[in-house]
């Protein structure tokens, strides 16, 4: 009866060993292992298959794909800066109330990020030094309104443009109006926000004074408490008298080509989210692997 000879021996220096039980050489194989697994991998990650359509095409049990799947490492962040300054679009997503990341794009390349728990000013600036360190020059920032981000570029960079996101502006309206205002007063914002790429600093600015002063006893009024009856509507004219200062940054520099919107960011976000709604209920450290392959790729 036919016996094997050849057994097991543990591994040296990351090869396995093998013991002859014939003669009791001993020998670390040379034999490369097949690429099989990368390319299964990119099927799961990208070709949207599942785990148990990989079982069948590649006749391996799902616990072993999983195995070898974990042995995969992850790809690492080069931070290899360009030779010229970068408009650098920086925005956050969550995958849960805790579980989010942080990117810095340009020219639709991911450069730079980081797992958060929640969007910190102090993070950001930790990122930022990252990215100083790492030899990086910027021209522009596009940014997302989060508060406090502009003052702490304009610390740290003082003499480099920051451009709001016209979309997360025109969210914030909306959060505030509705999709469907029932005020003229917010029917007209909310108009005056729709074309607000067909205009320049001066005349959106004064496209938005006479609608402040159109609507001034309106917002003013008063209920019996004596608190303002319109304070969604006070909120939304505040964000964007806030925040017009930095609304037109792209047309004050055409000569630097600034994004006006965080959308390289924000289409990236789908996408990576799409892939991953593929194969829910992957643990923590499975999923961030998997979104670090994504980064590099897209």
């Amino acid at each position: 009866m036919w016996e094997k000879k050849l057994q097991k021996y543990g591994r040296k220096r990351g090869k396995q060993r093998y013991h002859c039980k014939s003669c009791g050489h001993q020998f670390c194989s040379n034999r490369r292992k097949s690429n099989w697994v990368q390319e299964a991998y990119q099927e799961y990650f990208i070709g949207k298959q599942t785990l148990k359509e990989l079982r069948i095409k590649y006749n391996k049990s799902i616990p072993t794909l999983r195995k070898y799947f974990d042995g995969i490492k992850a790809p690492s962040q080069s931070l290899e800066a360009p030779p010229k300054p970068i408009n650098l679009i920086l925005d956050a997503t969550f995958f849960s109330r805790t579980d989010g990341l942080l990117v810095f794009r340009a020219n639709k390349v991911n450069l730079f990020w980081c797992n958060i728990t929640s969007e910190t000013i102090a993070k950001i600036d930790e990122c930022l030094s990252i990215l100083d360190s790492a030899g990086y020059e910027f021209k522009s920032f596009t940014i997302d309104g989060r508060r406090g981000v502009i003052k702490l570029l304009q610390a740290r960079y003082p003499n480099i443009p920051v451009q709001l996101c016209h979309f997360h502006q025109t969210q914030i309206i909306r959060r505030y109006t509705t999709n469907q205002p029932k005020t003229p007063c917010g029917q007209e914002l909310k108009q005056l926000m729709y074309y607000i790429t067909k205009y320049n600093q001066e005349e959106f600015e004064s496209e938005f004074s006479k609608l402040q002063l159109k609507y001034q006893k309106f917002l003013k009024e008063r209920n019996e408490n004596k608190q303002f009856v319109h304070r969604r509507l006070r909120s939304a004219f505040r964000s964007l008298k806030t925040n017009l200062p930095y609304l037109f940054t792209y047309k004050n520099y055409p000569e630097l080509n600034i994004p006006n919107t965080t959308n390289s960011c924000d289409g990236s976000f789908a996408y990576w989210k799409q892939k991953l709604k593929i194969h829910r209920g992957l643990k923590k450290h499975r999923r961030n692997k998997m979104i670090n392959f994504l980064m590099k790729i897209s």
